[in-house]
């Protein structure tokens, strides 16, 4: 770990001498359920001014000197240092003059971070965000980073806001920036106490129940999706199981609410603008309601979009990459046909067969169709694993996320897009009749 001290420091100067550009971020949804953070920068030093507020005397603003970034870089490396040695003494007294329930909130933090297994943990401060003239106080942009040994490849990055103010003579953290409509970036460390299971292969991070039954059935998925994919992805993975909903949500990056979903595929982003970190996000109420072979199917599904980088690829077919997703997790399940797309047969029953393959609106959570689009996507793929062989899908799946859908049909099976539909619905019609 670096000089926490030195090291947050430079960051902090650096910062101001580049001007402190102000980086938003952006949640763009992926397809395949999971979401990447990009930044959009934008320029500018912001004054404000809070009401109703009062604040410090003249006499401890005095005492306590101008702020200036290199008071920040210093209380930065402090809770950087003590993280990494397990001072929590010196943590909290960073925080001890701001209000109770921001003390607490930090202390679960804190007690968090240490159940980690950390490959290093510091705050760089990116700039300063506002002062508030009337308290004093001074709102920062940090850029939180770490590493999960044996994980992450690179570090991961989180924004969070920290408002400091001269407290006793010294400046202190005093609360955050959402008194200011600045908001955090979320993480696993922000909910309750968590409890951290560790599988052969995989990292399962949460304050839910049941950890452990997670981590067994993500182990047994590992050789699943290897014996389809091959050895070429990094065959370990991290799950995140946040008890709170609303932490989940954030987590996954899925606008108001997870709804019925019980597990998706994220990113977390990197620093530097790398490709992120592949996290599976699970949603403890909707995920304990499956059965055991639902839990194996889902758990299976989301690893397949680690392996392949689904959660951040935006050139394959959604139709192709949920179909594929669901023919890797349906591989080692005994289910028929009929049963595992019940709402599809239903329709063909009804003489609703359908007319095209599922476009990206079809896997919108809102959408009416979502099941019956997974459905239909999981029999094209199963058709051609069928018919040209598992080697065959793997290689349609690869091509297509470096060409176009039409291309990839043509090179790989040698169909038009109009023939390759036309044999699904016949498929579909023979299976589901």
């Amino acid at each position: 770990m670096e000089d926490g001290a030195g090291q947050v420091e430079r960051d902090a100067l650096e910062s101001v001498a580049e001007g402190g550009a102000l980086s938003r971020r952006r949640l763009l949804g992926l397809g395949a359920g999971g979401a990447a953070l990009l930044a959009a920068g934008t320029a500018g030093f912001v004054r404000a001014r809070s009401s109703g507020s009062q604040g410090p005397s003249t006499g401890a603003t005095r005492a306590a000197g101008a702020y200036h970034p290199e008071l920040a870089g210093t209380i930065l490396a402090n809770r950087a240092r003590a993280v990494a040695e397990g001072d929590r003494t010196a943590f909290l007294a960073t925080i001890g003059s701001a209000p109770p329930a921001f003390q607490d909130a930090q202390s679960r933090v804190y007690d968090n971070l240490r159940k980690l297994p950390l490959d290093g943990w510091r705050e760089r401060l990116v700039r300063t965000q506002l002062t508030d003239d009337e308290t004093g106080v001074t709102v920062v942009r940090v850029e939180v980073r770490y590493k999960l040994r044996g994980f992450d490849r690179a570090e991961v990055a989180r924004t969070r806001y920290l408002a400091l103010g001269p407290r006793s003579g010294r400046w202190v953290i005093v609360g955050d920036g959402s008194s200011h409509g600045l908001d955090d970036d979320a993480d696993i460390w922000d909910g309750g106490a968590l409890t951290v299971a560790r599988g052969r292969t995989v990292l399962v991070i949460g304050d839910a129940a049941g950890l452990d039954g997670i981590a067994g059935r993500l182990d047994a998925a590992v050789p699943v999706v290897t014996g389809v994919l091959g050895r070429s992805w990094a065959q370990r993975a991290v799950a995140l199981v946040p008890t709170g909903p609303r932490l989940a949500t954030a987590l996954a990056g899925q606008g108001p609410d997870l709804g019925e979903v019980a597990a998706l595929a994220t990113v977390a982003p990197s620093a530097g603008g790398g490709h992120g970190e592949d996290r599976i996000i699970v949603s403890p109420a909707t995920f304990g309601r499956l059965n055991a072979l639902g839990r194996d199917v889902v758990l299976t599904h989301e690893l397949t979009h680690v392996a392949t980088g689904g959660a951040r690829d935006r050139t394959t077919p959604l139709w192709l990459i949920e179909g594929f997703a669901d023919y890797v997790g349906y591989s080692r399940a005994k289910v028929g046909v009929r049963s595992a797309a019940r709402e599809l047969a239903r329709e063909m029953a009804a003489g609703r067969a359908p007319a095209a393959l599922p476009d990206a609106d079809a896997f919108a959570g809102t959408s009416p169709r979502l099941s019956r689009a997974y459905q239909e996507s999981w029999l094209a793929c199963r058709m051609v694993a069928g018919r040209y062989g598992e080697a065959t899908l793997v290689r349609l799946y690869r091509t297509a996320g470096r060409v176009p859908e039409a291309t990839a049909l043509r090179d790989v099976l040698g169909l038009t897009r109009d023939r390759f539909t036309a044999q699904w619905r016949d498929y579909l019609k023979k299976e589901l009749h």
